[in-house]
């Protein structure tokens, strides 16, 4: 008896994998759908230059993802499965076929992997080198393109293929996957807010404004934490800069627009007057409607320690600025720009802890939305991005009187030698600045994401982002971290940057007596009971704008001169009480400011500033001429020694009383 050849009965796909190719079949035409989309994205970029990754595009990135992820190991079986059954057929054709297949599935599924960059903690898990990562690109291009031929290769040499419905699906996923690209801009990232009902005159008096005229939720603002998962270096730097405590973790500044606010409540019953502050000072409140909350003005309200008033000038509020200056490009400052709610990647607000990791991964494969959301160069490299704030006017709602200018560190580089552009100046540097980040963010060597090479050596670095300055009593005051380091980095910061000499000696105590100049080598005689006048010269001899600029009429910087004879002190200007308070009869270098009843400036309230009594500050590259009388003791020593210092304090004593108690020491 001849036995029956049970291979010719038995099928190469059991109900099982029947089930489980349908299921494939289905995967795959989604991922044929998403990969047009994401193709049409790609090359839209390479034809045009510019990159269209949007939310929509990094969804449907990690769509890719997780279904090819979700689909390899069943093909995987599948194809082990389906080989084992069909191994011992007779048509061998179709067996190579489907192994040529099988392979350039496998083949399409290894390059996916390779390209994927995943991070577990301090642990990164990626192909690097640009070169070898194109090449594995390729191939998960090219591959499903060959699993498909040999796909259709090895159908035909089988039983016949439904030809009509299988077009029907690929033309489907094709028109689908084009149609994505046309509508991939109408998934924004971010949230529908409100807008104020007042419209964009609402941000009023400040120039800021939102590019929809909505609020922008202060969630959206305050993303430091995640900031520092990546960027630590320079998270770490901004940490204890003046920008980190800008609002009402600085208790100078609380106090100053805590009276603003209550005396524009008082005289018009809303505190729209303190926004003038609010679009530079404290963005994440400002923007998200919370800046017209009572609680800021309850002085039992331990503002400094609200996470919305302490947030100050976040990463995101620098960031998401897409616009400087008016639309003719000028700078007029009060906070003169746009910004825009940042899109987000998908669960960048989730509580969970695994799709928080997804996020940051997707951040990391895919962060060309995010380079553009966050770093726009014609903007963030630019001087009239810092001009925005760093150059002030009040405005006549404000004052109740009349425009005045306020600082103004914009113009004052613009017209200096540092910015190139400077005529006036006496001191020119060997390289003009393009910008402030020139001087203020210097580079610091680092492995960040976001480090590149910089300087002669072509080192990796980051931009400092502690804008180094001379403001050392801010990030005490407000207990920011690694104050001793703020202390060393701006006295580095400031070395040779002003300079002050003795120039002169003039007979009779006369600006036109008898000139002895420049003092030295030699050194003149000067005759008991003789009355002289001291030339003393302050020069700014680095510095890129006006010296001090910025809150001029508080800051306090004056000129010490000691005559010593026989070891006593016999003549004394710039000297101190007990109390640190400054002699009143002192040369100070800075701004006096009085209001209507000819009272001084000296709390920092901008709404009563009428008019500046005089301006001492030194122009950039320029030079102050100080005469300084003095009548030689009959009883002086046979030595004369004059000691001449040019001294700085951010805040002087009237100011820091007003905040601090009456008898607070300076």
């Amino acid at each position: 008896m001849i036995e029956p050849d049970i291979t010719k009965q038995r099928p190469v796909l059991t109900p099982a994998l029947r089930w489980l190719v349908r299921g494939l079949m289905v995967a795959f035409a989604l991922l044929v759908v998403n990969s047009v989309y994401l193709l049409s994205v790609s090359t839209a970029g390479s034809i045009t230059g510019a990159d269209h990754q949007t939310v929509f595009s990094v969804w449907m990135f990690l769509i890719h993802i997780v279904v090819g992820l979700a689909v390899s190991l069943p093909f995987l079986w599948f194809g082990i499965a389906h080989f084992s059954l069909a191994t011992s057929r007779p048509n061998r054709a179709a067996v190579r076929l489907g192994v040529v297949s099988f392979i350039a599935g496998c083949l399409t599924i290894i390059s996916g992997v390779l390209l994927m960059r995943v991070e577990f903690g301090s642990i990164a898990l990626s192909v690097r080198g640009l070169a070898t990562r194109e090449t594995l690109w390729w191939f998960h291009l090219g591959a499903p393109a060959i699993f498909v031929w040999m796909f259709l290769l090895h159908r035909l040499a089988g039983p016949r293929i439904r030809w009509r419905m299988g077009g029907l699906l690929a033309a489907i996923a094709i028109g689908t996957g084009g149609a994505g690209f046309v509508l991939h801009d109408t998934l924004s990232g971010k949230s529908k807010e409100a807008k104020p009902t007042a419209g964009d005159s609402y941000f009023q008096p400040s120039m800021a404004r939102t590019d929809t005229g909505s609020f922008i939720p202060a969630s959206s603002l305050m993303q430091n934490d995640e900031c520092l998962t990546c960027h630590a270096d320079i998270y770490k730097s901004w940490s204890h800069s003046v920008h980190a405590a800008s609002s009402f973790n600085n208790p100078m500044y609380a106090f100053s627009v805590r009276e603003t606010r209550q005396r524009a409540f008082a005289r018009e019953g809303n505190v729209q007057d303190a926004r003038f502050c609010a679009g530079c000072h404290d963005p994440v409140p400002f923007f998200s409607g919370a800046f017209e909350e009572s609680r800021w003005d309850n002085p039992n309200y331990d503002a400094a320690h609200d996470p919305v008033g302490a947030a100050s000038i976040t990463c995101n509020s620098c960031h998401a600025i897409c616009e400087v200056g008016a639309p003719s490009g000028a700078v007029s400052g009060n906070a003169d720009y746009v910004i825009a709610q940042p899109a987000e990647y998908p669960f960048a607000q989730a509580d969970n802890s695994f799709l928080r990791w997804i996020n940051h991964q997707l951040i990391r494969a895919r962060p060309e939305l995010h380079k553009r959301t966050f770093l726009k160069p014609e903007v963030h490299r630019s001087t009239e991005f810092c001009g925005t704030c760093h150059k002030v006017f009040l405005p006549e709602g404000v004052n109740d009187y009349r425009w005045l200018r306020g600082q103004n560190h914009y113009d004052s580089f613009r017209l200096s030698a540092v910015s190139g552009f400077g005529a006036q100046s006496w001191y020119y540097p060997p390289k003009a600045e393009t910008n402030c980040n020139s001087c203020h963010m210097h580079a610091v060597p680092s492995d960040d994401p976001a480090a590149k090479p910089r300087g002669p050596l072509g080192q990796l670095a980051v931009l400092d982002h502690g804008f180094v300055s001379s403001n050392t009593a801010t990030p005490m005051l407000s207990g920011l971290p690694d104050q001793q380091k703020v202390i060393a980095e701006c006295e580095a910061f400031n070395e040779k940057v002003m300079r002050v000499d003795l120039m002169g000696i003039r007979d009779g105590g006369e600006i036109d007596g008898a000139l002895t100049a420049p003092l030295g080598p030699s050194i003149p005689t000067l005759v008991r009971g003789q009355r002289y006048l001291f030339e003393t010269v302050v020069r700014a001899v680095k510095m890129g704008h006006e010296f001090t600029q910025g809150t001029a009429d508080s800051n306090e910087v004056w000129l010490d001169v000691d005559v010593q004879s026989a070891g006593r002190s016999v003549g004394r200007s710039g000297g101190m009480n007990a109390a640190r308070g400054v002699d009143s009869w002192s040369k100070f270098l800075n701004a006096y400011v009085i209001d209507r009843e000819g009272n001084r400036i000296e709390r920092r309230n901008p709404q009563d500033i009428f008019v500046t009594l005089y301006n001492n500050q030194v122009p950039p590259g320029a030079a102050d001429l100080t005469h300084f009388a003095f009548t030689v003791p009959s009883d002086a020593g046979d030595e004369l020694k004059i000691k001449v210092s040019l001294r700085y304090r951010k805040f002087d004593l009237t100011y820091w009383r007003a905040v601090m108690g009456p008898e607070a020491i300076n």
